[in-house]
């Protein structure tokens, strides 16, 4: 695959003519003029303009620049957040971006080398049985400088052919030519004979190593050479000789196939096989048109039939099948190739694509948006850049302003290096002197590191990143990063990314929509809305609406991005009909983007976004929407995903997290969707659930949950989830979620009854929701290991059920749980096993010996259907069951659990275990409830005080009563 090789700083093409056995050499030098002005970036290098340039002697050596655009290797960028004197006191944060970008493929062999954006050592042998022409030589650096110009422009301005080698047979009969050193014809890039093959005159590369491996060589006749003829059927020579360079170079395979012309697609129709699917043309048979369906018979193919395509056309790609079209000047992209088409590149290379994604391009795109949206204000940014070695581009300075950010835009790196080694170590190193030189430490500081290179030697600076007290997040580009990237951000607590090589992955704008300050502040932060991308055919639309309610609507940016060709034609409509066209927007064509900003709060609602391609070819087209809490009083819904781990080993599934809350408040009922994205195969969508079973430990916790096991490769794989809720009455739990401490009512004391306050009781809260809401999050990357090649074999049993229920109604027992699935929580199970037990401990510890209940009759639903199933309580009621003690015990309680069972046999794990009470003991003293228990303390404790206060009555009324009873009888004796 065509990664992402370099964009050039100089370009030159060198030609040094070499005769086998002489030992003189000549060279010479001539600069064109128009190497001292290079041309705008946008502008296509026409190689006649070129050719006008040269000189008329073959020994000349000439330089040609056009345009400054090469790649450096890494990108850093440096944020914190600083205390400052007027501004809001924030917690110092330092944030560095560390930026990697490495061309997958450099070197290829002693010889030739890429250096500079450049090749150099290309090494072209002409064998000793071609005889001696004046025009080979000639035809050949015509040919190469052709094809500098077209390589040139079809990599995106990276790279072209600098210095190039003709050695000559030693039977020619010229002299002016350098002396041989080490080049011989065995180590020949490009060989030309008189040897034909079984096609004539064909070019060909022999390519014998697999998809993305080096060829031996590239193969051109004399005839080819000189024979001017020829070109009508192959196009030109530098067109051609590119088409053959990325066979050699990069390891890709032609977009046709002579045998298989025609093939029916997937929607039952004849289909031409080629790339892209918008090269025109016709159907002739062999008296001339004729209808398509002319073509085949009995789903055979007619021999004589074949398509003739128009000689002008729209389609700009691609290389790989027809270089011959003026209009072709691409190769096939991710947004363009025709996977359908039974061609070799689909065949040998995985239905992959040519020229895979632009690693540069988003990586620019998501740094702008960042400096622009996402970073706060009175953040200290800087930049810094790495390959083997650190280089800072831009020193940290204080964002205060619009004007703060576009400079830093402007330090954004344009180019990635081609240097063959990738040093993570000292860009982290390079990342620790920018913050130290400001606060003396990195200790606090969180860096973003981003690179798409590999590294042996990352280990060594593990030690140093763990003891520098920086926070390192980790963004990894392609299947090609460092395999042990991430433990950088295992080691210092940091999130890790995974941004897969696909034209239509918004992943890298989500990873860094996802990365925060760390304050923990949600009314400053950037919440996203929207996040999607879709490949566009031509004159087709991306249609879609956005939904922002009432708790965002500050700092709202709609940003669109494109991967090709010029801006696509954009219109936005707001809730109320106002209407935002391109000139609304602020673009950037260098890199891509276009982005509005609506002043104020957004008015919620409904806003309506229509992207239309007005190309020619098909374009990746991406939007991104994000916004910032309304106001302070009300915080807004907020999503969180997560993996339950970093990585795993076939055939261990990991379990989705996504936590959907609006401050502390569990949101219920919202469609959560889990987009998992490997590095090569498609996305599988997945709806994660809050339902309290399968993966969902408690159901309306606000958490939604699902098992994924759909491993269709090893490597890495990216998490992203996308929450909607439509407009209704918005029910949120009644009660926060988590393991809460025990609230005591009250306490007896010494005999006296002490009640607390009473706990204040939080009810489920209602409130309208309007407009519903929507909200994107990046759940970050995990890995998996020892995934199979297909089929897979069935290892995966039905979940365990974990909310089993029972209830006693009249003589029957009622059982309800949530279905599981045929593997774990997905698809349906084949049947149930109940098991019923007088005996706790007997079930737990037994369950297969339990008594059996009859489930014949009880069929498996789709997971995540409620079950219910009645069974008969009288088998239990009367009849004593033997415990394992050997002893018979009599029981009023019965325990009950279940488990699924799959097609292939496969068993879940036995579930929780139910009970139900089937007989009410007559003498049994009935169960107060807490309110009643409290009045009989209080009329307690009344008629106590009440028998008190009678008594003392009582007493003291006797003892009066014997006082003047003994005074009377005094009086009487004294009388």
């Amino acid at each position: 695959m065509i990664q992402e090789e370099t964009q050039p700083q100089n370009r030159q093409v060198w030609y040094r003519l070499e005769k086998n056995d002489l030992q003189r050499q000549v060279s010479f030098r001539s600069t064109p003029d128009f190497a001292k002005k290079a041309p705008p970036s946008s502008q296509t290098l026409r190689p006649s303009k070129f050719r006008k340039k040269l000189s008329a002697s073959p020994l000349t050596t000439w330089h040609n620049v056009p345009g400054r655009t090469s790649v450096t290797e890494s990108e850093v960028f440096l944020n914190m957040t600083h205390r400052d004197s007027e501004g809001p006191v924030c917690s110092l944060k330092f944030v560095t971006l560390l930026v990697a970008l490495s061309p997958e493929f450099l070197f290829l062999g002693a010889g030739l080398q890429l250096r500079d954006n450049g090749y150099d050592g290309l090494l072209i042998a002409v064998n000793p049985q071609v005889s001696e022409d004046q025009n080979l030589i000639p035809n050949i650096k015509e040919m190469i400088t052709e094809a500098s110009f077209y390589l040139f422009n079809a990599t995106k301005r990276r790279v072209f052919f600098r210095n190039v080698k003709i050695l000559i047979p030693a039977t020619w009969k010229a002299s002016n030519y350098s002396k041989v050193k080490q080049e011989s014809y065995e180590k020949a890039n490009v060989i030309v004979t008189d040897w034909y093959g079984a096609h004539g005159d064909d070019p060909y590369t022999l390519q014998y190593r697999g998809c993305g491996k080096e060829g031996k060589y590239i193969h051109f006749t004399s005839e080819f050479l000189l024979n001017d003829g020829l070109i009508a059927g192959y196009g030109s020579r530098g067109r051609v000789f590119v088409h053959e360079w990325a066979h050699f170079r990069w390891g890709v395979f032609g977009e046709y196939n002579n045998e298989k012309p025609f093939y029916i697609n997937g929607q039952s129709q004849i289909e031409v096989t080629r790339c892209s699917s918008d090269i025109a043309g016709i159907f002739v048979c062999e008296k001339g048109p004729c209808p398509q369906e002319n073509c085949i018979i009995s789903k055979i193919f007619q021999e004589g039939c074949m398509f003739i395509y128009n000689s002008t056309q729209n389609a700009t790609s691609s290389i790989m099948f027809m270089q011959s079209l003026s209009s072709v000047v691409e190769f096939c992209n991710a947004s363009t190739h025709n996977q359908e088409a039974p061609n070799p590149q689909n065949q040998m290379c995985s239905l992959r694509s040519v020229w895979d994604a632009d690693r540069l391009l988003q990586l620019q795109q998501a740094a702008e948006f960042y400096l622009m949206q996402i970073v706060e204000i009175h953040t200290f940014v800087g930049i810094a850049s790495f390959h083997s070695k650190g280089e800072i581009r831009a020193q940290l300075q204080q964002i205060n302003n619009d004007d703060d950010r576009k400079l830093l835009v402007s330090h954004l790196p344009v180019t990635a290096s081609a240097e063959a080694e990738t040093s993570v170590c000292s860009g982290l190193k390079k990342g620790f002197e920018v913050v130290e030189k400001l606060n003396g430490k990195a200790s606090g500081s969180v860096m973003i590191l981003v690179t798409s290179g590999d590294d042996d030697h990352i280990t060594n600076c593990f030690l140093t990143a763990l003891s520098s007290g920086s926070t390192i997040h980790t963004i990894a580009l392609g299947s090609s990063t460092v395999k042990n990237l991430e433990e950088l951000s295992r080691l210092t607590g940091g999130l890790k990314f995974f941004v897969p090589d696909k034209s239509n992955s918004n992943s890298m704008i989500d990873a860094f929509s996802r990365i925060s300050s760390g304050t923990g502040d949600i009314f400053q932060q950037h919440i996203q809305l929207e996040s999607t991308g879709e490949n566009v055919k031509p004159q087709h639309q991306l249609k879609n609406t956005v939904t922002v309610d009432d708790s965002v609507g500050n700092d709202t940016t709609f940003l669109v991005t494109w991967q090709t060709s010029g801006p696509p034609e954009v219109v936005l409509f707001d809730p109320n009909g106002r209407k935002y066209s391109m000139d609304n927007f602020i673009t950037n064509l260098a890199f891509r983007t276009a982005r509005l900003w609506i002043p104020g709060t957004a008015k919620p609602g409904l806003w309506t976004y229509t992207l239309n391609n007005t190309h020619h070819s098909p374009q990746a087209l991406k939007v991104t929407v994000t916004s910032r809490a309304s106001r302070s009083a009300m915080p807004p819904a907020t999503v969180e995903a997560f993996v339950e781990r970093d990585s795993t080993h076939f055939p261990h599934p990991l379990m989705i997290y996504a936590i959907v809350r609006k401050g502390f408040h569990p949101i219920l009922n919202a469609t959560v969707t889990a987009t998992i994205e490997p590095e090569t195969a498609d996305p599988v969508m997945l709806k994660l659930f809050d339902d309290g079973a399968g993966a969902d430990v408690i159901k309306n916790d606000g958490i939604y949950s699902r098992y994924f096991f759909s491993f269709a490769v090893n490597g890495r794989y990216s998490l992203k989830v996308h929450v909607n809720r439509s407009p209704s009455i918005s029910t949120l739990a009644h009660s926060i979620p988590g393991s809460h401490a025990m609230y005591v009512p009250g306490y007896i004391t010494n005999g006296n009854i002490q009640m607390n306050a009473p706990r204040k009781s939080v009810g489920r809260s209602e409130e309208e929701q309007k407009w519903g809401f929507s909200r994107i999050s990046s759940g970050g990357s995990f890995s998996v290991l020892g995934v199979p090649a297909d089929p897979h074999p069935d290892v995966f049993p039905p979940c365990k059920i974990i909310d089993l229920e029972a209830v006693k109604e009249e003589e029957e027992v009622v059982l309800s749980w949530t279905a599981p699935g045929e593997d774990l929580d997905q698809g349906q199970a084949n049947s149930y096993e109940i098991r019923v037990s007088k005996s706790l401990q007997k079930i737990q510890d037994d369950f297969s010996n339990a008594i059996l209940v009859n489930t014949s009759k009880l069929n498996p639903q789709q997971a995540g259907t409620k079950e219910t199933f009645k069974f008969s309580s009288e088998l239990f009621t009367n009849r004593p069951e033997q415990q394992p003690d050997g002893e018979a015990q009599k029981s009023h309680r019965i325990y009950m659990a279940i488990r699924a069972v799959d097609r292939n046999s496969l068993k879940s794990a036995v579930s929780n275990i139910a009970q139900a009470s089937l007989l009410i003991l007559p003498n049994s003293p009935p169960v107060l409830a807490r309110d009643d228990l409290i009045l009989k303390g209080v009329l307690t404790a009344i008629g106590i005080i009440g028998t008190i206060c009678l008594t003392i009555v009582v007493t003291h009324c006797v003892l009066n009563k014997k006082k003047r009873a003994g005074k009377k009888e005094n009086e009487t004796k004294l009388l």
